[in-house]
């Protein structure tokens, strides 16, 4: 298996790679490690390898220039300026020392020379106009990479020229980042001669294709399953590279063809695929839905109350988003509603407490003087996630309407589901779509406050009626991923029709076992 993360916080590559390890197939999943050297683990019966990425094709060449035109004064982007900086603030620590050290001395009695002083003073103002050049010389550079945007219009005009000259193949020119990861990973695969790789998501399936060939090459076969967690042309543009999504995207068309089964999140999605790609069979779906068997291991902390966590009592209504934190997932409307909702608590279990986003929130509830009603928690360990959030009222999901929300049930949602809580969803297509169909919440108008507040009001006018919806038999167990995990193994059976017999899987969890998940989804 392929990932290009660091596999702690990727809930469904971990959820694999334990799941198709435990039906009995060899797995090593291989992923890029941080700054510094590799690590491995054991996820469960599957090896975990991070590899070290240097990743000097991801800077572009102006990064290594000076803009001499734009910021003349900027210091070069090599590094000199922060060097400057601490020998600034190394030359004022000694300043500082010396008058300290002459302070003392006069204190004891004794007559430093007749230039000790005046040097000093003079180094003293001198450093300061010192600090003020290296710190104006610093915002200039600050200012000259800021600037510096592939988004004008050279860079769209380089983007269509490489289009036309290279077609697919334009990727090589706009995103050259993209061999950082061959070279990172390439040399491994071939060392592994693996039977069979699963590529995760876009960057991974060149990595899988060019190992494919070359194992080709030598007479061996491999089988590469591709597992696309997004719709890619859907992602949100960079606005500060034009090169970025027509290069990514070219790179996936390139290397689809290579990819001998795919799989994906939602029926959704992999209706677009099969149409975008021309596949000759429709992706395997595979939900991001929470696991059952991992429960909580001996010696764990149980999992902590959230409304002691929010300072309020079983009664108070208590509406509940976790997961990623940013604009396009619309948190804003839960505060902008809350002065409509007067007994009302919003929880936001977050990924970042302190990013610049929820810090915004915070304001803006401190401005509508709803700042007691806003909890901001961190997220907690994968065990406890179903069972804290079942200590809300509302499960809330207000994303916007982007093209890779409106074709997928996030993991959220699956995880709100198990801990049994009403939901209160934006009108994106497939998740709204569900709700209404499940009778499990309401949908409003996203980006609509008015219609936010109307939606958490008749859910909390009758709780009980669209907990009720998960009663329906079959419904949560299909959103299990141990139902997931029988498709997982039934594509690579397929793609492996030779592979020796594996054991029988261990038995399933016995009824009413306590559902968790393995993190906070995004």
């Amino acid at each position: 298996m392929l990932v290009d993360n660091g596999v702690n916080g990727d809930s469904r590559v971990q959820k694999a790679a334990r799941s198709a390890a435990a039906a009995g197939w060899e797995v090593i999943l291989l992923g890029k490690a941080p700054a510094g050297g590799g690590r491995s683990w054991r996820l469960g019966d599957a090896e975990v390898r991070l590899l070290p990425m240097p990743e000097p094709l991801a800077k572009r060449r102006h990064e290594f220039r000076r803009a001499w035109l734009r910021a003349p004064l900027a210091y070069p982007p090599t590094g000199i300026g922060a060097h400057r900086t601490q020998a600034v603030k190394a030359w004022r620590a000694d300043l500082r020392f010396r008058r300290a050290a002459l302070t003392a001395a006069g204190r004891e009695g004794a007559r430093p020379s007749a230039l000790a002083w005046p040097t000093l003073r003079f180094e003293e103002k001198l450093s300061g106009l010192v600090r003020r050049w290296v710190s104006l010389r610093n915002r200039e550079l600050s200012r000259a990479r800021r600037n510096r945007k592939l988004a004008g219009p050279w860079d769209r005009a380089y983007t269509l020229f490489w289009q036309q000259v290279q077609g697919d193949g334009a990727w090589r020119r706009l995103e050259p980042g993209l061999w950082d990861y061959e070279l990172a990973y390439g040399a491994t695969l071939d060392e592994l001669q693996p039977d069979l790789i699963h590529a995760n998501d876009f960057r991974m399936l060149g990595v899988a294709a060019r190992a494919k060939v070359r194992a080709a090459a030598k007479g061996r076969r491999i089988a590469v399953v591709w597992d696309a967690h997004e719709y890619l042309p859907g992602v949100q543009p960079w606005r500060d590279n034009a090169r970025w999504l027509p290069g990514n995207t070219a790179h996936e068309r390139e290397f689809v063809p290579y990819a001998d089964a795919a799989m994906t999140v939602s029926g959704g999605l992999a209706d677009l695929l099969r149409t975008e790609h021309k596949l000759a069979e429709r992706p395997a779906v595979v939900l991001n839905a929470p696991a059952l068997d991992e429960l909580p291991a001996p010696g764990d902390e149980p999992a902590p109350d959230i409304r002691e966590l929010c300072g309020i009592g079983p009664e108070v209504p208590l509406l509940v988003y976790s997961g990623v934190a940013a604009a396009r997932r619309g948190l804003d409307v839960m505060v902008e509603a809350l002065p409509q909702l007067p007994e009302a608590h919003a929880a936001f279990v977050v990924n970042k407490t302190d990013s610049a986003y929820v810090k915004s929130l915070t304001r803006k509830a401190e401005e509508l003087g709803v700042a007691g009603r806003v909890h901001v928690l961190p997220y907690v360990p994968h065990h406890q996630v179903v069972p804290f959030l079942s200590g809300a009222q509302v499960g809330v999901i207000p994303i916007h309407h982007w093209p890779n929300h409106e074709i997928a049930l996030i993991t959220k949602f699956f995880e709100y589901s198990h801990a049994r809580l009403p939901l209160v969803v934006s009108d994106v297509r497939t998740m709204s779509e569900t709700v209404r169909e499940t009778g499990q919440g309401e949908v409003f108008t996203a980006e609509d406050v008015t219609d936010f507040v109307r939606a958490v009001c008749e859910v909390l006018a009758d709780p009980a009626r669209y907990r009720a919806a998960y009663d329906r038999p079959g419904l949560l167990a299909g959103w299990t991923w141990e139902a997931q995990a029988e498709v997982l193994d039934g594509v690579y059976a397929r793609l492996l029709p030779d592979a020796p017999p594996r054991p029988a899987p261990d038995a399933d969890p016995a009824p009413g076992a306590a559902p968790t998940s393995v993190g906070v989804g995004a």
